[in-house]
């Protein structure tokens, strides 16, 4: 890619922005603006920092919510090349997506058509053994653009809410460059199947709570599912209920007890009989 482009960056939290950032700076692309949203909009980001508390000075920043007049206008005085978004949460309207040169796209960390919306996490937790980005064009609904380039890899043996996030990180670099090639080169992208689209409901307070009379995997990938921003996922141990970080599969025979029997106590945590074994699950923040 020659072409150094003038970027618009829409995101609510700093991941979002930084996948975007370190992209450009690798590629010779300059953010000229960043447009987020206030930070009483945050709420599906839980105690994420308001992201104009953590850019650099250097980065000019626009606080709006009125995406369809204020971000209009200062996106359209910068002339870019390219609107991209990554962890925004509000459709992003006609207004903006018609002023860049290259058009808007947003990257989505699900291997859509499936996982649209807000919770791209529920297909793991659900059974699904892959780990899917994909880089699309931004239209009225939530995630239903052309897809421009996408990514779907196998859930690795032990898989944790970090080795997600880790792949994510790799895998939606990856679809930026792929796709962004593709939409400077005129391709508007090829469109999603209607028939296979999901929107994901948000994890429920119950579903957060692990169940031990489940497989060890199962109950491997939903605590990895839950965790992979922040630690959500609990679990009940004996008489306490408690925060999990992480889940790991035991490839011992399987221990004596009915599933939830305590089998080894540890400083950080237990091992637990499960339907089909046992895990070992941590419960205390190991120190750095």
């Amino acid at each position: 890619m020659a072409e150094n482009l003038r970027i618009v960056a829409m995101n609510a939290v700093l991941y979002g922005y930084q996948l975007i950032a370190d992209w450009a700076e690798r590629r010779g692309h300059h953010i000229t603006l960043v447009v987020t949203p206030p930070a009483s909009r945050l709420k599906r980001y839980g105690d994420a920092p308001h992201l104009p508390l953590v850019l650099p000075e250097s980065q000019d920043v626009l606080v709006s919510a009125k995406l369809d007049t204020v971000a209009p206008r200062a996106i359209a005085a910068l002339e870019p090349d390219l609107v991209i978004s990554s962890a925004f949460p509000r459709r992003i309207p006609t207004e903006i997506t018609a002023i860049p040169r290259y058009g808007a796209v947003n990257l989505h960390p699900a291997p859509l058509p499936r996982g649209r919306g807000l919770n791209p996490l529920r297909h793991i937790y659900e059974g699904d053994e892959v780990v899917g980005t994909t880089l699309h064009r931004i239209e009225p609904e939530f995630d239903a653009g052309a897809i421009l380039s996408q990514r779907i890899r196998p859930l690795p043996a032990d898989v944790s809410g970090q080795v997600i996030y880790e792949m994510w990180t790799q895998m939606l670099a990856e679809v930026l460059d792929e796709g962004t090639e593709r939409a400077i080169k005129g391709d508007y992208g090829t469109p999603q199947d209607e028939a296979q689209a999901t929107y994901p409901a948000q994890f429920t307070p119950e579903e957060r709570l692990l169940d031990w009379d489940e497989p060890a995997r199962t109950v491997q990938c939903r605590a990895a599912a839950l965790n992979v921003r922040t630690p959500i996922a609990r679990a009940r141990i004996g008489d306490e209920e408690v925060l999990v970080y992480d889940v790991r599969c035991l490839t011992s025979s399987a221990p004596a007890g009915a599933p939830g029997t305590i089998v080894e106590r540890f400083d950080d945590g237990v091992v637990v009989r499960v339907r089909d074994g046992a895990v070992r699950v941590t419960t205390r923040p190991t120190a750095t």
